[in-house]
């Protein structure tokens, strides 16, 4: 909890800074029982500080031995006075990148596609959410010149965020939601579903917590 006091004082000016609000550090400390699939690491980095007075924010990486198959980057915001935008006092804000198959690419449904399997892994979580908003862009890349001998590549980016239900003391539950993102992670790269009860799915290390900046 002190690293997560240390970095909203540094983002909020320093001494005289009112103390952490006790539902943000219990959020950020939740984080952290989160059960991850091996495949999947999640590092702390530095969190926005202009999108609210206090945020946290994990970048993950999906991996295929050394193959990086997808990466993004989720932040968890709290406003104590609330925000009408939100309807509630924690938001999460999520970025998700691929490179896509030829294949996958030319689907014209995968706009859509993309957007159920955020909708979807929170659900199949038992997650409530609130206010959900974002976008699917699928890019395509040619390359000319000196470049001409890289084949053509494409790429899915969804950026999103929503309102997680609050729970007792006001704390929703940060480590299901973090679980259930790196389930898009996973999905978005390709990885079958992990079976339930699968053993390889392991709690996030201590040393990946909240850390000062």
């Amino acid at each position: 909890m002190d690293d997560v006091k240390d970095t909203q004082a540094k983002e909020r000016g320093g001494a005289g800074v009112p103390e952490v609000p006790s539902a943000f550090s219990s959020a950020v400390e939740a984080l952290q029982t989160a059960r991850l699939r091996p495949q999947v690491e999640v590092e702390p980095t530095p969190a926005p500080q202009r999108l609210a007075p206090y945020a946290h924010a994990l970048e993950a990486v999906v991996l295929d031995g050394e193959q990086e198959l997808a990466d993004g980057r989720l932040v968890l915001l709290h406003d104590p006075a609330g925000h009408d935008a939100w309807h509630g006092t924690f938001r999460l804000v999520t970025l998700v990148r691929a490179e896509l198959e030829p294949e996958m690419a030319a689907d014209p449904l995968l706009p859509e596609v993309c957007w159920s399997w955020l909708t979807g892994a929170l659900q199949s979580r038992g997650l409530t959410c609130g206010e959900p908003s974002g976008t699917v862009t699928r890019a395509s890349s040619h390359y000319f010149g000196g470049l001409s001998e890289r084949p053509p590549a494409s790429q899915i980016e969804i950026r999103a965020s929503w309102t997680p239900l609050e729970g007792l003391g006001g704390v929703p539950d940060t480590a299901a939601h973090l679980a259930s993102w790196c389930d898009l992670l996973a999905q978005v790269g390709g990885l079958p579903p992990a079976a339930p009860g699968d053993g390889s799915v392991v709690t996030l290390p201590q040393r990946r917590g909240p850390q000062p900046r």
